[in-house]
Parts: structure tokens; sequence; C-alpha cells
């Protein structure tokens, strides 16, 4: 009697231990290149940064206090909102209006599917210096057709007014064929009656999508919402190639300050500073999203 209890749980225990040798491997590396950083960068954060043969000190919230007091942070700060006001509405408009349009029958259908989704297959480097080009001023692509049509030469990149505009453009182009993919993915996913029963009906393409595509795709916009809100707090290569955080701070967003307090001026508790506050935003955002409008999204 006993041997035939043990056994079942015998197996299970055994199934229990193969289960987590199996995912070892991505718990080794999800807590050494994850969660010790993070959790080493916050005790950096109360520290004051080595110098030479000086140690680091306990300083408590003195890194913090010298941000608050920064007045490049707040302009990172500004600037990142901005940027990210219009980048993350931009990207997810235009991706699904590039999905709903290539998920109809055409000619051409594929070319245009390669074409959306071209930008996000190139490297970001590439395509920094490809706009770094049609931004150039008297020569770039820009400059000859605004020029053509009568408008004096303007430099894009230098001018305060203007340069923020220009790195967003630069970001939505880029991240716009990522985030269509998903969309037409789910767009195929959606029953082919559901169209056909609106056709009979007489509804028309725009009242279709508003009432029946679109609430199906809440989902993936979800999703979608959740990857734009952190790749507009992760820009980096684009500034650093395109501005460099200027004309006078007018381009520099927080991951760029980060790299400039950390690399440029070696000052790795302050940039610790700021990467734990960081953190805390982009997963306090992550949460509300996933908690809070969740429960306003319908699933299937």
């Amino acid at each position: 009697m006993s041997s035939s209890v043990s056994s079942p749980m015998a197996g299970a225990s055994q199934r229990s231990v193969h289960a987590w040798l199996l995912l070892l491997p991505a718990l080794v590396l999800l807590v050494t290149f994850t969660h010790w950083p993070a959790v080493a960068t916050l005790i950096d954060s109360f520290f004051s940064t080595p110098k030479g043969a000086r140690p680091a000190q306990w300083v408590g919230l003195e890194n913090y206090e010298v941000m608050v007091e920064d007045p490049v942070f707040w302009q990172a700060v500004r600037n990142n909102l901005w940027f990210a006001l219009a980048t993350i509405p931009a990207s997810i408009g235009l991706a699904l209006l590039m999905a709903v349009w290539v998920n109809e029958r055409m000619t051409g259908r594929t070319f245009l599917r390669m074409a959306y989704f071209t930008p996000t297959v190139l490297p970001m480097i590439a395509v920094a210096n490809i706009w770094l080009f049609f931004y150039t001023p008297q020569y770039g692509l820009l400059e000859q057709f605004t020029t053509a049509l009568g408008f004096p030469s303007h430099n894009w990149l230098g001018d305060p007014s203007t340069a923020l505009a220009c790195v967003t453009l630069v970001a939505v182009w880029k991240e716009a064929g990522f985030f269509m993919i998903f969309y037409l993915a789910a767009l195929q996913t959606l029953n082919p009656s559901l169209k056909e029963a609106a056709a009979i009906e007489g509804a028309s393409r725009w009242y279709f999508f508003w009432k029946v595509q679109w609430p199906l795709l809440m989902p993936t916009t979800l999703f979608v919402l959740v990857n734009a809100v952190i790749n507009a707090f992760r820009l980096v290569d684009h500034v650093f190639i395109l501005t460099r955080g200027g004309p006078d701070n007018a381009t520099t967003l927080l991951l760029y300050h980060l790299y400039e307090v950390g690399f440029k001026f070696w000052d790795t508790a302050y940039a610790a500073a700021i990467t734990v506050v960081l953190v805390v935003v982009l997963a306090s955002v992550a949460l509300f999203q996933f908690f809070v409008l969740d429960k306003k999204v319908h699933y299937k």
C-alpha cells in the first residue's frame, strides 16, 4: 500500500526537479543579467563615485538630491515627455493604418508589406545615418525638396525648434513597421465571416473597422502600447548619431543624458540614481497598463 502511494509522489517529485532543471539556464541568465544588475544599480545609487584610490562612500540620497537640482535632467524629462507624446500615438496609428491596408487583397501587397517592414530590420545606426543625409543643410534630400519649392535653406538638426521633431520623425519611421507586423497578424486571425456579415448588412468599411475590428484588436493594442512606451524612453542611438543631444540640449533624452553622465563625465553613482528613477517610472507605467488597462480589453 505504501509503495503504491509513494510511487506517484516520487514521480511528481521527479517531474518537478526535471522542470526546474530545464528552467535553470534561463533563470541563471535572468538573475545574472537582469535582476542582479538592477539590485546592484540601486545599491550604487546610495554611494559616491569612486575616484582613483578613493573608494565609494555612503552618501544616502545625495545623488537623488543632485538629480532634483539638475536643470539638464529636467530638460531631458521634458524632451522625453514630448517625444513620447508624439511617437507613441503616431507610430501606433500609422502601424494600424498600414496593417489594415496591406491586409486587403491588392496588387503588390507582398511588396508593400516588405517596404513597410524594411526600416525595422535596418540597424539603428544605419537608419540614423540615412536620415542624417536627408537633414544635411544645402545638400540633403529634404533641403533639395524645400528649396525647389522656394523655401529658404534651413538647418533642421541645428535649430532647437525643429531638432526634436526631426528625431521624432526618424523614430516613428523606424517603429511603425515593427508594430504593423503585430496588427497584421491579429487581423489575419479574425474570422472572415465577420466581414461577410457586415457587407450583407450594408456596413461601411469605417463602421466595420470601428465596431468590429478595433474592439477585437484591443489585446494587440495593449501589447503594442507597452512596447511603444518602453521604446520612447530607451532611445539613444539616433540621438547620438543625429544631434548628440544638441543644440543646447534640445534633443537630450533621458537615456542619452544617462549615457553622458555615466560614460562621458564618469559619474557612475549619479548615473545609477537616474537609472533607478527611469526603471521605477517605466515599471509603474507597465504595471498600470497591464493591470488597469487590461480590464478594459475584451479577449475572444
